[in-house]
């Protein structure tokens, strides 16, 4: 019985007590798990381009944490947001898509690229948004600037792949770093 009740300890009245805890140092009291996706310890999105040399395009999709994403969407555009059971997918399409249009801008080989929006999807925890450059023949320079939740968090990180003729390169920025450079 002791065993049973050693276990049920650990795995059950540890893990709140650490719950309310971490809730006394942030100044806010949480005995129990808020319901909904449990927080997580870092904020991290990722941005994947990639050069599609036959169609002369660049494929780029961004990858944030949902609960994140519909918080700064909420919180610039004053409305109440939904990902992941939109009431209303146009709405949310139009925040999604005026949201990374203003915090993601791409240069290849010294000029800047015009973005085209095509759509976010939701995946288990994280929203993807669509975003696609046209009549892009060669790349060499790829620049980036990427302030994605950069309003939201100063500890947020943004991981970048960019792909050109199956020769896959990757950086991370740091809050408050926005800019990277690719060479191929």
């Amino acid at each position: 019985m002791a065993a049973l009740f050693n276990r049920w300890f650990f795995f059950m009245a540890v893990p709140a007590f650490l719950s309310f805890n971490r809730g006394l140092q942030n100044k806010e009291i949480r005995p129990f798990p808020a319901k909904g996706p449990a927080p997580h310890p870092f904020h991290v999105s990722v941005t994947e381009i990639n050069h599609n040399a036959a169609d002369k395009t660049l494929e780029i999709s961004c990858k944030i944490f949902t609960d994140d994403f519909e918080n700064i969407l909420s919180k610039s555009y004053k409305t109440r947001v939904d990902l992941i059971n939109p009431p209303n997918k146009a709405a949310m399409d139009s925040l999604v898509k005026k949201y990374v249009l203003s915090h993601l801008s791409i240069r290849v080989n010294g000029k800047l690229v015009s973005l085209l929006y095509l759509g976010f999807e939701n995946e288990s925890e994280a929203a993807y948004g669509y975003v696609e450059a046209h009549n892009i023949s060669a790349v060499s320079v790829v620049d980036i600037t990427n302030t994605i939740l950069y309003d939201l968090f100063d500890d947020q990180i943004n991981i970048m792949h960019v792909i050109v003729g199956g020769n896959r390169k990757s950086t991370k920025l740091n809050y408050p770093d926005k800019e990277t450079t690719f060479n191929f």
